[in-house]
This record gives structure tokens, sequence and C-alpha cells, in this order.
């Protein structure tokens, strides 16, 4: 020990006496020039990369140098300090400043310690380098320094350019449900039969965009946005004018089109992005759904909104919503004079009473208020605004959608959805589709159906191509963990089936492909090999408890039902939330059993009895959705960190039957295990920093309802049932367990 601390005491001597502060100073303009150099890259401003990087170089260095005068200057009045120490100490805060100003949304605990990291690391191989070029007689305690220096910059460098790692993994198990292919089915996320025709329309004038300028085939009229977007306005309207070269007033109606070839009036579905870079255009990066649809006989337009999305200048923060909307309809209006003027090509060629709109991240948003604003006469934020639009919007698609961000929590009846969402999406962390899912009902005879797709291990950019595996841009991307992120190919072929599956069921009627939905197994020969959580719901679904109507956990929805269990050590009915703790805009109970003895028998169930028994036959089904909850629920704490590995079971070991009663007190009776196969809690990690990820994002899971549908002759008893009486779900087969249950029910 005492040889140690005279080797510190004689290279700190050194270092007061040597060019190590000269080195260090060097080093932290280096790291200066790294950061001048990266902002170039990645401020986006719309200017030429190359314009950007020197000009941030530029104005770097006359900073710098500006430093290096202030520095003389100062150490005159200081000058007992080594100079290059002095400089150095004025320099790290400049650098300091200058990461902070360029962090892009990094949050500042990571931050903080990256800067640090490369600060020390640059300080010490740089300073201690310089020692070692200088001195006549290198201590080997200088090669020491200098190579912890370069581990740390090192270590640095390979901890964000690496992917990152699945601490989560999950085993996929084929579903043994029957192939709907075998039925006949064509796989709706191949191409189908009709050539395809692309074109462009637009403005004809677009500075930014040759795509919409000198070659669209039609030019189309500016409207006027002022009245749905007020917030353009300030800086902010000074900035995007001088780069679009229009303003509010005067909005392009811009979009690519891809049409099937040949005679016939075609369905119509619009596609809109969301809030990406404004200089980093997104409607191109639909042009897979585009080809597919046409092909399958769908005018398929990919719409151009990319002039109100977020930039260096500021982000209109949801107020845009309704101009997201808006400009959907006001593409539809322009349609519709092109296929009633008998001089246009277009005469006839679009079909405006079939429509779907599909909406990806906040355009998924924008495509349910467009929906609402269909059937009005009024803008409803300013109603001197008048609508005139009313199309045939049969049903919405909504990608990765946001919920939240329009005022107003749209409310929607007698329409079909479908919403996909991924549960790698660290740009929207959960499965806010669901929310505008419950918020949409059916009053009508007319069979409509409502589905939520969410898979594992996809993230919200690979369902655009332009937009890729990260899901924020640097320095923010370099945190996360994209290493169990599927494939891209992957996750688009999932929602080429699932949304070429929503078309034909929606638009051509090819009413088959519901199954799809009700269980994505019975497609698992046209899907890539990942897992697949499914919420269905339609018109011909008689709830017998969905948990929304009152606070009594003994009440059912249906009329005159009553609820009992036995043996639960846990019950409560509450609103699900989200990881972050937002609500899921859903209710359902919560129920949990422990056999605490052995040699103690005990059935925990749970009950749903009715007031009158509701007739059912062979063809009906049976409706029940499910989330595996959180065993330590069942436990106090004490307990919880004594047996947390056996807490910590697979829900996937939870296994129970399901008991239907007559009138008569006759019972039929199915094992969970032959008819459900149950996922996981999906838990996930979005930054390679798990603690970070978890302050960032909330929980590595939430409950994630699966919807199950059960054929009642999959039911064993005596004889064919006639009506149910009574419904309980006896947990007899595990010694413990913890549950959600949703939506129990008949179809």
């Amino acid at each position: 020990m005492k040889n140690i601390l005279l080797a510190l005491f004689s290279i700190t001597k050194k270092i007061k006496d040597s060019s190590f502060w000269k080195g260090a100073y060097i080093g932290i303009g280096m790291l200066c020039l790294l950061i001048l150099i990266l902002t170039g890259l990645y401020f986006k401003t719309g200017l030429n990369q190359f314009l950007m990087i020197t000009g941030m170089l530029v104005s770097g260095s006359l900073t710098f140098v500006l430093a290096w005068i202030i520095g003389v200057l100062l150490h005159r009045f200081i000058n007992n300090i080594p100079f290059y120490a002095f400089a150095l100490v004025i320099a790290a805060l400049g650098v300091f400043y200058l990461a902070s100003m360029a962090r892009f949304g990094m949050p500042a605990k990571a931050h903080l310690v990256l800067i640090a990291v490369f600060m020390t690391g640059s300080i010490l191989f740089f300073g201690f380098g310089n020692m070692i070029r200088t001195s006549e007689k290198s201590n080997w305690w200088f090669w020491l320094f200098a190579g912890l220096g370069a581990v740390a910059i090192f270590t640095a460098i390979y901890w964000l350019s690496h992917t990152g790692s699945d601490p989560f993994p999950v085993r996929f198990n084929k579903s043994e449900a029957a192939l709907l292919s075998k039925s006949g089915l064509h796989n709706p996320g191949l191409q189908g039969n009709y050539a395809v025709e692309y074109f462009t329309y637009g403005s004809g004038v677009d500075k930014r965009r040759k795509a919409f300028a000198d070659s669209v085939r039609f030019k189309t009229m500016l409207v006027d946005g002022s009245d749905l977007i007020p917030d353009w306005k300030g800086s902010k309207a000074k900035w995007r004018k001088r780069f679009w070269g229009f303003d509010s007033k005067h909005f392009p109606l811009n979009g690519r089109v891809w049409m099937p070839e040949g005679p016939g009036t075609f369905p119509m579905i619009l596609i809109v992005h969301g809030n990406h870079r404004m200089e980093e255009y997104s409607d191109p990066g639909y042009a897979y759904l585009g080809e597919l649809l046409a092909s399958r006989g769908f005018i398929t337009v990919s719409v151009d909104e990319n002039f109100i999305n977020g930039t260096w200048s500021g982000d209109f923060r949801g107020k845009e919503m309704p101009a997201r909307a808006w400009i959907l309809l006001e593409h539809l209006k322009q349609w519709r004079e092109w296929i009633q003027n008998k001089d246009h090509p277009l005469f006839h060629k679009a079909d405006l009473d079939n429509v779907i709109l599909i909406g990806h991240s906040r355009g998924g948003e924008a495509v349910s208020i467009a929906a609402a604003y269909n059937t009005m006469d009024h803008f409803p934020d300013n109603a001197n605004v008048t609508f005139d639009y009313h199309f045939g919007i049969k049903g919405l698609v909504t990608i990765a959608p946001t919920d939240k961000r329009y005022f107003r929590r749209i409310k929607l009846q007698n329409i079909n959805y479908l919403s996909l969402a991924g549960s790698y999406d660290s740009d929207e962390s959960s499965f806010f589709g669901l929310r505008q899912y419950q918020r949409i009902t059916y009053s009508d005879t007319i069979f409509h159906f409502k589905s939520g797709i969410y898979i594992h291990g996809a993230n919200h950019g690979q369902f655009n191509t332009t937009w890729g595996r990260e899901d924020a841009g640097p320095p923010f991307s370099w945190l996360l963990n994209t290493e169990p992120i599927i494939p891209g190919n992957d996750q688009r072929q999932i929602a080429k089936v699932s949304i070429g599956a929503f078309a034909e069921d929606v638009l051509h009627e090819q009413n088959a492909y519901t199954t799809f939905f009700k269980n994505p197994g019975s497609c698992q020969d046209w899907l890539p090999k990942t897992l697949i959580l499914q919420n269905y719901d339609d018109n011909a679904s008689k709830i017998l408890s969905n948990f929304e109507e009152d606070i009594d956990v003994a009440t059912g929805t249906f009329p005159g039902s009553r609820i009992s269990t036995k043996d639960l050590n846990l019950w409560n009915e509450k609103p699900l939330l989200f990881r972050d703790s937002d609500v899921q805009g859903n209710s359902a109970v919560e129920v949990g059993w422990l056999k605490k003895n052995d040699s103690v028998i005990v059935t925990p169930s749970y009950s749903i009895a009715l007031a009158a028994a509701i007739p059912v036959d062979t063809r009906n089904s049976f409706l029940i959705s499910l989330a595996p909850g959180d065993f330590k629920n069942l436990h106090t704490k004490d307990q919880d960190d004594a047996n947390e590995n056996e807490n910590n079971k697979s829900p996937l070991t939870i296994r129970f039957n399901i008991v239907l009663e007559d009138s008569l007190g006759f019972q039929w009776k199915v094992n969970s295990d032959s008819v459900l196969h149950l996922a996981p809690q999906l838990k996930v990690q979005y930054l390679k920093a798990k603690g970070l990820s978890t302050d960032i994002f909330g929980k590595e899971w939430e409950p994630a309802l699966q919807s199950f549908e059960i054929e009642i002759k999959k039911f064993s008893g005596d004889g064919d049932i006639t009506n149910i009486k009574q419904v309980t779900l006896l947990f007899d087969n595990s010694s413990e367990g913890v549950l959600y249950l949703d939506n129990i029910g008949v179809r």
C-alpha cells in the first residue's frame, strides 16, 4: 500500500510538471469536434448534410478560439495554475454544455453518465498518451492510465453501437388450430390477380417533393387548413413556409396511388403516416401495402401529410390532429370530384361507398377522428367551419396508433376496426389502439367486428419501410435494445396478412377471413413464427360479464346475473393499466388462488349465475378473454422475497376447467389445456440499460388480454346442451395462479 501511495504521489507530481494537461486539453478538443460532427449529421434542418457538418465545425472552431482567448486573459489573474490545466477546465465546461444542447432528447441520467465516461476517457488517454510521447523515460503508470482511458472510450462506443440482448425470450408455440388455408381461402398477404398501375397526384409545383411536382398525373387544388391547425403560427410557421414554400392556407393534396388495372369500380383505401421527422418523407414507406392491396382489387393511396410533422423548429404536440383527419377527408372529396366528372380518366373508377382508412402512429388516431368528422356537418372545435363529406367509410385500421394526442376521446358506432401493435414499440410503448377498440359499439343488425393484433417483438418503425428498426433518432436510438425486435420483412408480412384479410372481409365481403381475427393460429402457415395475441369482438356476441357495469363485484353485465366465488385468495374488479400506469380503457376481474397446504383439498372457483337461462346449441361458442396476472399479488412482501423464483412461474402452467350448467343442473366441461393457448407475461426491455428502461417506460410487462372462442360442441357432458344458466371456472388443476378475466359470454 505504501508503494502504491508513493507511486500515485510521484505520478501526480509529474502530471503537474509535464505535458499531461496539454494532451488532456487536446483530448477534450477532439471530443468537441466529434460532438460537432454528430450534431451536423443528426440535426435535420433540410440543408445539405455536408453544409451542416461544415457549418457546425466552423462555428464550433470559432467558439473554441474565443474560449481560448478568454482563457488566456483570465489566466493572467490565476497564473499559479498550469495554463493548460486552466484551459482544460474551461474546455470541459464548454463541451459539457455543447453535449447538453446536442443530446436531442437523450435522458438526462444517460447523458450525464456517457459524457462523464467520454470526457474522463479522453482526458486519461490523450493526457497520459502525451506524457508517454514526450517523456524520455515513461512510467508504467502512464501506460496503465492511458489504457484505462482507451478502455473507457472503447467500452462506451461498443455499448452504444451493439444491438442489446433479449432478456425475456419467449418460445413460439405452434397452434393446433385447423388451418384456414385448407378451407380453400388464399393467403391475403400474397399478391392478387390484378396488374397494378402506379401514379401520383398533387399540387404539381411542390418545392420539395419531385413526386408531387411536374411528374404528377393529376393536379389537385390547394386547401385552406388554417382553421383546423391554428397553432401554425410564429417561428414555426415562418420556418415551415421557408422549407415547404406554402403556409396553412395552401396545403397540397398529394398522394401516391396504386390502382388495379382494367375496367371496374374499385373500393378505396387511404393510408396515412404519423409524426416522423418531416424532412424524412414517410409516405413512400407503405408501397408494400399499396402494391398488395391494389393487386387484390382495391385502389390504394398513400397520403402525404409530412408538412405538418415535427421538425427542429417545433412539433404541434397533438394540436394538429384535426388537420391530419381533415386532410384525409379532403382527399376523398377530391376523388369524388374526379369520379363524378364524365370527362376525367378516373370517372366511376373508385367506389366511395366502400372505403377503409389506414393510419400509422398519429395517423392511426387521425383515422378515427376522420371517421367521426365524416358524419358531421360542422367542425366541433370551430363550428364556423362546415363539413360536407358523408363517405361510406366501412372500416378503420390503426397501426401502432396514438390515442390521446387529440383532446377529444372519439366514440364510434357500427364500423369495422382493426388495430396492430408491437410489444417492442418504444415510440408508443403500449397497445393504445385498444382504447379506441373499447370505444366502438354496435347497435344495428349488420355484421361488424373489431380486432386487436398484438405482435411480440414488433416495433413502431418497421411497419413503414422508410422508418426502420429504431423508433427514435440518434443519440437516443443508441440506447435502444433492438436485439429482440423481429425482422422487418416478418413484421410487414404480418401487417400484409392482417390488413389484406381485413380488406377482403370488409370491402369484398369475404367473411371467412374473420376466422383469422378470432384465432391467428388458424393462419400460421401464412405468418412468420412469432407470438401473436388477439382481441376480438363483434355484434353477434352476447356478453354475460365485461366488468364495466358497476363497482359491485357480485353483479354481472347480463341483467340479473350474480357472481360468486369459492376459496379464492384474490378477487377484485379494476381498470387495467398499461406499463406506465395509464389506463387501458377497460376493466377486468383479477382472481388468484394459492393452495397453502397439500393435505387440504380445496377447489377455487369463479361462477356467473344468470337470472334466466340463455338458449344455445352446438353451433354457438363460449367466449372469454384472459391474461396472466402477477403471482406476487398472492403473497406478502416477506413471502415474495423468500419465494421470488417460485412466484415467478410461467402462466403457461395455469390449468383450469370451464363448466357450463343448464337450467336443470346438467353440466358440460372442457379443460383449458385442450382449447386455449394462453401466452405468458410478455416482458420487454426497451433500452439496453434495464434501470433506465423502467425509469422511462415503466414496468417490464402489462396485462395483455387474449380473446378465446371455444365451440360449444367441444364441451363434454350428457347429451347436447340447449341452454346456459351458469358458467363456472374451476381452478382445480393448478396449485396457484393469478388471472385477469374479461368479456365472458356466448357467440
